[in-house]
């Protein structure tokens, strides 16, 4: 095993099983610059391989990802594929999306990938062209703004790259696949009570992210339960405040960024049951949050099983952050297949993808249910 690696998790639910279901986020916590992706660069370390793990905990068996292509004769599928590629904003982060796209249509071969660029300003007008232009399925846009400008339009099936705003008039043909924290969130809250945890504390810091977990966390819990939780705010309140609030707690939820999570996880009691988010997942963990619950995507966690090494990992070094925008693109071609391929789309459509496993939900938006691992330090 190699000496570098600080991060040895073992995966303890089932991906792409019978665990229950369940880019915003993943734009706004990309603080690094992303590298160009046409210049072949020599990977970025990354955590350990997943080790092979005792008998009680052997990864299930998990179907590879079968190729399929289009029947002889039959005109292939159309996909456009319409990301804000011109954007000073946003341009990087959609070109690694497209990377990925492009890269899981070059390994299927089941689909003609259009590119589609647009702006801010464009978007309605070039989902009009994709449209009048006999595209079976559009993937895009990016943005929540570009959602609600293209919503009314939808008239082929559409997979929006990001969380569709409640004041969108609901259309049957309009989709969502993100990776917003929210989804992360709520299964956090349903394996806290899998796990028997009756009292949870969630720590947060002053930032709009720990917010946001905190409010999905809190609301799915009191759904199920009818209980309020214990909310403490470490910036704010202090230290002698999340000291007091885990001595009443069971578990604690981690709701502060990768930076701070060490600190706060040294404050609370060992034996106190920790949980966190994927962006506690970072290539060389504090040593403080070893045996934290975390979820993440197979594409990190599980990248040698065949069905995500299936797919082609990024020509460029990306920091983590931008690589989930790669792996969204592979889920979201994959999607978009089967959405093209599906008369009345199913409520149940499903599919076992490299960002976890997607169930399509009543309000159109998939909901994702990622692996469960727990950082621990390598033993020298």
């Amino acid at each position: 095993m190699q000496r570098w690696a600080p991060l040895v998790m073992v995966v303890l639910t089932a991906w792409l099983g019978t665990a229950q279901a369940q880019s915003e986020y993943i734009i706004q916590q990309n603080a690094a610059p992303l590298q160009p992706l046409g210049t072949r660069a020599a990977p970025a370390p990354r955590s350990a391989p997943v080790p092979t793990p005792a008998p009680a905990a052997q990864l299930p068996a998990m179907p590879a990802a079968p190729a399929t292509t289009a029947r002889p004769g039959a005109r292939l599928l159309r996909i456009g594929l319409l990301l804000p590629t011109d954007s000073k904003r946003l341009g990087e982060a959609a070109a690694v999306v497209r990377s990925g796209f492009e890269a899981a249509a070059a390994v299927e071969q089941n689909a003609e990938v259009v590119r589609l660029d647009a702006d801010e300003d464009s978007v309605a007008a070039r989902y009009r062209e994709a449209v009048t232009g006999r595209m079976d399925v559009v993937v895009g846009p990016l943005t929540r703004e570009g959602i609600a400008a293209v919503a009314p339009q939808a008239t082929v099936p559409t997979l929006a790259l990001n969380t569709l705003d409640p004041a969108i008039v609901p259309n049957p043909k309009l989709f969502s696949l993100s990776l917003n924290v929210e989804g992360e969130a709520r299964q956090l809250a349903r394996l806290m009570r899998d796990d028997g945890r009756a009292r949870p504390l969630v720590v947060v810091d002053e930032t709009g992210l720990a917010r946001r977990i905190q409010q999905a966390f809190s609301a799915e819990w009191g759904g199920a339960s009818g209980r309020a939780v214990t909310v403490v705010d470490v910036t704010r309140q202090g230290e002698e405040a999340v000291l007091a609030a885990a001595g009443t707690a069971d578990a604690v939820l981690l709701a502060v960024d990768s930076d701070k999570a060490p600190g706060v996880r040294r404050l609370l009691p060992a034996e106190l049951a920790a949980y966190g988010t994927s962006q506690l997942h970072t290539l060389r963990p504090d040593p403080a949050l070893n045996g934290v619950r975390i979820i993440d995507m197979p594409w990190f966690v599980m990248a040698d099983h065949p069905a995500v090494k299936r797919y082609p990992r990024p020509t460029s070094a990306l920091t983590m952050p931008s690589e989930r925008l790669y792996a969204l693109g592979i889920d979201a071609y994959r999607l978009a297949v089967q959405l093209g391929q599906t008369r009345g789309v199913s409520a149940n459509l499903r599919l076992n993808g490299v960002t976890g496993d997607l169930r399509l939900a009543r309000d159109r938006q998939f909901e994702r249910t990622q692996p469960l691992v727990v950082i621990g330090s390598e033993t020298p």
